[in-house]
């Protein structure tokens, strides 16, 4: 199993990296990528990511950050560049659900981290949140090579027909366990095995029956035990698929 989306440098994971990391490798996790949300944290990233062998990070700025973190395409491509299990760009994205950060910044900065995944060939991490056609048409319009990975997503049917033409990736974190995510249950099972990832957004979203924890990378089982029922296979079989996809579409194997 991978887990292709956790935040190891929030304070409850990072204290504890140890057992968490013990925790994974018990269930079998053999990859985790912790992904970067703002300029100041980044330091922590790059210190957890030479912790052991199975952590990769990203580098990027959340759409809650650009208010304060504004950075162009060569300071993104530099950040990357720092250290070699840095393996993406993001998360970055749209949301315009708080807006907490001014939508202009918020598109500014996704452009901007488009433009570093195209130059690097590196997967663009996406949020998006309320921002449905905004996010697509951005899409819509970069390069055809971009390489996108939708994470947790809980977008429309619609907007996942739409992004499966732009050749995107879906991950489903423990939102799709949940007993009111009846909808983005029935979009799951009309996407294609082959641009599947699983994910825990820890230490938020803990899924069914982990629900008031502080989530965790090895609860990332339950989103593959749920997810294996939706598609109707095996979870192992399901394993080797969403790993397969992780190291496609992240290694190009």
């Amino acid at each position: 199993m991978i887990d292709s989306h956790c935040h190891l440098d929030h304070e409850h994971l990072a204290r504890n990296i140890h057992d968490v990391l013990s925790r994974c490798k018990k269930e079998g996790i053999n990859k985790v990528l912790t992904i970067s949300t703002k300029l100041s944290g980044f330091p922590k990233i790059l210190d957890i990511v030479d912790k052991d062998e199975m952590i990769f990070g990203t580098f990027g700025i959340h759409p809650h950050e650009t208010n304060n973190d504004q950075i162009s395409k060569d300071e993104i491509i530099s950040k990357i560049k720092s250290n070699n299990k840095i393996i993406g760009v993001g998360e970055t994205g749209l949301d315009f659900y708080y807006n907490i950060s001014d939508k202009d910044k918020q598109i500014t900065s996704f452009k901007n981290h488009i433009d570093a995944a195209l130059e690097l060939n590196f997967p663009l991490i996406v949020h998006s949140r309320n921002a449905e056609d905004e996010t697509y048409e951005i899409l819509k319009n970069s390069d055809k090579n971009l390489k996108i990975l939708m994470h947790c997503f809980t977008g429309s049917l619609t907007l996942a027909l739409k992004l499966m033409e732009l050749n995107s990736y879906f991950s489903a974190s423990g939102i799709i366990t949940f007993k009111n995510s009846t909808d983005l249950q029935n979009t799951f099972k009309q996407l294609p095995l082959d641009r599947l990832l699983i994910e825990t957004d820890s230490p938020f979203l803990a899924p069914e029956p982990m629900r008031g924890k502080k989530n965790e990378p090895s609860f990332v089982r339950y989103t593959l035990k749920k997810l294996s029922e939706l598609k109707n296979i095996e979870a192992p079989e399901l394993d080797k698929i969403t790993t397969d996809n992780f190291n496609k579409l992240f290694f190009n194997k």
